[in-house]
């Protein structure tokens, strides 16, 4: 009796090794946090945050300090305001710094991508530069466009003289003959 088919899992492919061993905890992306961190840390850099941020301080700082005794949740030296703005930049700054390490990631690799492209087409400039070189060479030894053409002229005065003399001597005989004709 055949086995029946188990579902393959997402992890169950050949290109990849097993997993050994069961855990509790759910596996970790560095990616998906490294994107959150970025989009957090991109919203925190916006003028829509500071905005955001002033609104909600200017409401909290007037609402506590107009408000009636019995409605003010933070009386004037605002501690529990103090207490959430150092809340708020204690989760700001690492996130802002490793948004900034994974975007110098990017630059060191766009970096070397850079100088691999610059190192190839350096290497295609020589080899091109080298290659013009050896046909500079080589057309030195060829006959260039003026020279075929001058050859070409001399050539065709030396038939147009020898074509002036034929018709010279064919013009010539002739009269011998016309002077030799019996009468």
């Amino acid at each position: 009796m055949a086995s029946p088919a188990r579902p393959r899992r997402k992890a169950d492919r050949l290109d990849q090794p097993l997993e050994r061993g069961l855990s509790i905890r759910d596996a970790y992306d560095p990616e998906r946090f490294g994107r959150m961190s970025e989009r957090v840390a991109r919203y925190i850099g916006s003028w829509a945050f500071i905005a955001w941020m002033t609104v909600v301080v200017v409401t909290w700082v007037s609402w506590n300090a107009l408000a009636p005794a019995d409605l003010r949740p933070d009386p004037y030296p605002f501690i529990f305001l103090t207490l959430l703005l150092s809340l708020q930049a204690s989760y700001a700054a690492p996130l802002i710094l490793l948004a900034q390490n994974r975007q110098s990631d990017r630059d060191r690799v766009q970096y070397q991508e850079d100088r691999q492209r610059t190192d190839r087409l350096v290497a295609d400039s020589e080899y091109l530069a080298r290659e013009l070189a050896s046909l500079r060479q080589a057309i030195g030894e060829l006959a260039t466009r003026d020279f075929l053409r001058s050859e070409l002229r001399e050539m065709l005065e030396d038939l147009s003289r020898q074509g002036e003399r034929v018709t010279d001597s064919s013009d010539e005989e002739p009269r011998r003959t016309s002077g030799q004709e019996p009468g």
